[in-house]
């Protein structure tokens, strides 16, 4: 079949079977390089199996605010702990992110699961920040902020301002020019490693404004876009029956979940 043809053409076809074989044998080499696709690699830490939650309590380090949630995680299967903050939460925020740290590493060790998931209430989600700034993200499979003052709340901005010394470290750390938060959101208010998911009340009385409670790269949700008619304040996140059957949802296996109204008397009802 090929005596038809110019002895340049001639050497093109014997050629090309050649060049097609080591196309595809680099190809290969290359895919077992780099992966069967590397664009998809961020979804791996959403594949994770959830390990154990540890739970970061908000300003005052109430473990017992947290507890009903804690509880319906241990109901759902879940190994969840809640995790007591130095100085009843009201000290230097990055000392609780220390706390924190020293918590995720035993719970680690002591169930031997790849990865936690961490749920800050309050302020407790600026630690949970913290930690994951500081190199936590790597523990991590996702973190869930709950009614968080990430932006800063004007409510310590008047506690500052009228009565600086009933407003420690935390207190201070959290006004709305707060240089620990400017530092903080300098950079990705999200970092690489866990997923994020910022649950919040339109209602909030004490994150103010409640959109303080958003952050930018984490499905933000606030407990009024899944049922319009939600009463729920800031002090009642942790233990209102419709928020944590939002947190459970979005604490299982797989990416976050989109939640609307649709979702809403589900929910209520779970």
């Amino acid at each position: 079949m090929l005596t038809g043809l110019s002895p340049a053409r001639r050497r093109l076809a014997l050629l090309l079977p050649a060049l097609v074989a080591v196309v595809a044998v680099a190809t290969l080499a290359v895919l077992r390089l780099t992966g069967p696709d590397d664009a998809a690699r961020p979804a791996a830490v959403a594949e994770l199996t959830p390990g154990p939650v540890l739970l970061v309590p908000g300003y005052g380090g109430s473990v017992s605010s947290l507890q009903p949630l804690a509880d319906r995680l241990t109901a759902s299967g879940r190994d969840a702990t809640v995790v007591p903050v130095p100085d009843d939460g009201t000290g230097d925020l990055a000392a609780s992110a220390a706390v924190l740290g020293t918590a995720v590493d035993e719970a680690l060790a002591r169930t031997g699961a790849e990865s936690v998931d961490v749920v800050g209430y309050s302020a407790g989600g600026v630690v949970a920040r913290l930690w994951a700034a500081d190199g936590g993200a790597d523990q991590a499979r996702r973190v869930l902020t709950l009614g968080s003052p990430h932006h800063g709340t004007t409510v310590a901005d008047l506690a500052a301002r009228f009565l600086a010394a009933e407003c420690p470290d935390a207190c201070q750390q959290m006004t709305t020019r707060s240089p620990l938060l400017a530092e903080l959101n300098a950079g990705d208010e999200t970092p690489a490693g866990p997923t994020w998911v910022s649950v919040w009340t339109t209602l909030d009385g004490t994150v103010t404004p409640p959109e303080s409670a958003e952050l930018d790269g984490a499905l933000n949700l606030p407990v009024q876009s899944v049922c319009a008619d939600a009463e729920v304040s800031h002090g009642q996140l942790p233990s209102d029956g419709l928020v944590q059957a939002i947190v459970l949802a979005q604490l299982a296996a797989g990416p976050p979940v989109e939640l609307d109204q649709a979702d809403c008397a589900r929910l209520r009802q779970g």
